[in-house]
């Protein structure tokens, strides 16, 4: 096909010779980034972001664009610099954020699966990730479905425990009434919470593990990191051990267990953080685990904390790899906790996943306010861990019980035989940290159905199946330094509850908002505006965290 214009891409010899040795520049930061390797035969219109810089030009013949692209990726690592015709990278504005995807979960009938089982959960990525997205403008048309983890949408926010039992590590607080989206059926909610316990706290091991790599330059990114570690340095005291290792193109270890009421050597360190290069975290989580094994505190809270934006393409790329290598070294007795920044190439896929791996707490940090949340007001609590590999296994009991379907939890469901496996893993609850999940109930209308309707076999309900009983919650957990778990169960009532709380108003509405935006099928009669009625019923009396969630959805562009 005939071209026009003729476009001629010229790189300097030692860009290339860099590209060629290194794969990356690492002394080239986002600061400095520069298109002036690219020379074209007419002007070319050149674009500039945080993620690289682009020239780009074109014209059409015959209905075609051509397009000629110097794409300057020294700055966050990759090695493909030049162009070519016919072929542009994504422009600023295109989003190449990351998430997986999630299959919501279907009713199960529980005369044939009576059992849901699943890990323990006290995520919240998921809820300010997505107030990230429409405090930028974006309508919930725009949000992808697989951002969208309803269980940790209801568990960022508090509510109220139920009543500790004397000899149970846990407390459970249920809540019942007709489902607002499905007459037909009853909504359970269930809010277990770890009982506080006497003051054990020996000190910690913290180790910063920081993502410098040219796409963390930003003050919503390493900016925002530095300024949230710098929040949980003034709370360390001498019985704290720091550390501080970061990762670009290859780690640097700037602290190695200092003490933590060395306040200002640890600013000092965070201050001198500057975004450049490629990220090889793999390089960066063997070191910073290597710091958190040499510094053991033993009886006391060991952990990696993670702050990045996901995006790493040297070492270990994958997902898959990422976990691996993070189950490898959760053996050790540290755990994790993964702090997502940033925007527009944020991988949400790889930040949960590893989190998940390694018994951790995802958080996603998209403002100061939410830093001092996590890294202050939250973190003391929820990383003096109680319990570990906490499963949960909920029977439902069929003589009053159809269906159910449980909401949320799509990736933390678990085999029903794998509840009793000690080799498998749970999740991790600190003290007073709670976990909430709700349930989509269809009774049993036919008081003298017990069978299956199967030809060949008969289920009879034992004489156990009291229609008082809905369900019996069982909770099996392990203490912090025993790798042999501990079962507790509690029995839960079919009866209804009087009147409906704040509570239970609240995690209805962040349900419907869910269901909404992910378009489910099991959305029944409600809308945006449901939810936000819900949510409004539920955000007044409680904290400021849900009403200033509930105006961010009343003012989201498409509702």
């Amino acid at each position: 096909m005939k071209r026009t214009k003729l476009i001629s891409l010229v790189l300097t010899f030692s860009l290339a010779v860099t590209t060629i040795m290194t794969g990356c520049s690492s002394s080239e930061s986002y600061k400095e980034s520069k298109s002036t390797a690219t020379t074209y035969e007419y002007p070319a219109e050149i674009y500039r972001s945080n993620d690289a810089t682009y020239s780009t030009s074109y014209e059409e013949e015959d209905g075609a664009v051509y397009d000629g692209f110097y794409y300057d990726t020294a700055s966050n690592g990759m090695s493909v610099q030049g162009g070519q015709v016919g072929t542009t990278p994504a422009q600023p504005g295109y989003n190449t954020e990351e998430y997986l995807d999630v299959k919501e979960s279907g009713f199960k009938k529980t005369t044939v699966s009576p059992l849901s089982t699943f890990a323990a959960d006290v995520d919240t990525g998921s809820l300010t990730n997505i107030r990230r997205l429409l405090s930028e403008g974006a309508g919930f048309s725009s949000i992808p479905s697989g951002a969208v983890r309803t269980e940790e949408m209801i568990n960022y926010f508090d509510y109220t425990a139920g009543t500790a039992e004397r000899g149970k590590k846990f407390s459970v607080r249920k809540e019942l009434h007709t489902c607002p989206w499905n007459e037909e059926n009853d909504l359970l909610m269930l809010t277990v919470t770890a009982n506080e316990e006497e003051s054990r706290y020996i000190g910690s091991n913290f180790v910063f593990l920081v993502d410098t790599s040219g796409s963390m330059y930003g003050s919503d990114r390493l900016d925002l990191a530095v300024k949230g570690f710098k929040m949980l340095t003034d709370s360390l005291t001498e019985n704290d051990r720091v550390s501080l290792v970061t990762y670009s193109g290859s780690f640097e270890t700037l602290l190695d267990g200092i003490s933590g009421d060395q306040h200002s050597r640890i600013r000092r360190a965070l201050d001198s953080l500057d975004a450049s290069g490629c990220t090889n975290g793999s390089a960066g989580i063997n070191e910073a685990y290597r710091c958190a094994e040499e510094n053991f505190i033993k009886g006391g809270n060991n952990r990696v904390i993670v702050a990045s934006d996901g995006d790493m393409n040297m070492g270990i790329t994958s997902t898959s790899g990422l976990t691996d290598l993070i189950r490898e070294k959760k053996e050790t007795g540290v755990f994790l906790t993964v702090l997502g920044f940033g925007a527009g190439n944020y991988s949400d896929a790889n930040m949960e996943s590893i989190a998940d791996a390694g018994n951790g707490n995802y958080y996603y940090i998209d403002c100061e306010q939410e830093a001092k949340r996590v890294l202050v007001d939250k973190l003391k609590s929820t990383t003096v861990t109680v319990a570990k590999d906490v499963k949960f296994q909920l029977e439902f009991n069929p003589a009053v019980v159809a269906e159910y379907r449980q909401i949320g939890y799509e990736n933390r469901t678990m085999a029903a035989e794998d509840f009793s496996d000690d080799k498998k893993d749970g999740g991790e609850v600190g003290a007073g940290s709670q976990v909430t999940v709700c349930y989509e109930i269809s009774y049993n209308k036919n008081s003298d159905d017990s069978g299956s309707g199967l030809k060949y076999q008969e289920n009879k309900l034992k004489e156990a199946a009291d229609r008082d009983e809905m369900l019996t919650l069982a909770i099996r957990y392990k203490e912090p330094a025993s790798e042999t778990s501990v079962l507790e169960d509690h029995v839960v009532l079919a009866e209804r509850d009087d009147a409906i709380t704040p509570d239970y108003a609240w995690a209805a509405g962040i349900i419907e908002l869910s269901m909404n935006i992910r378009g489910s099928e099991y959305i029944g009669t409600s809308s945006y505006k449901t939810a936000l009625m819900l949510m409004s019923a539920g955000a007044e009396s409680r904290d400021e965290a849900r009403a200033s969630f509930r105006d961010l959805v009343r003012n989201a562009s498409d509702y």
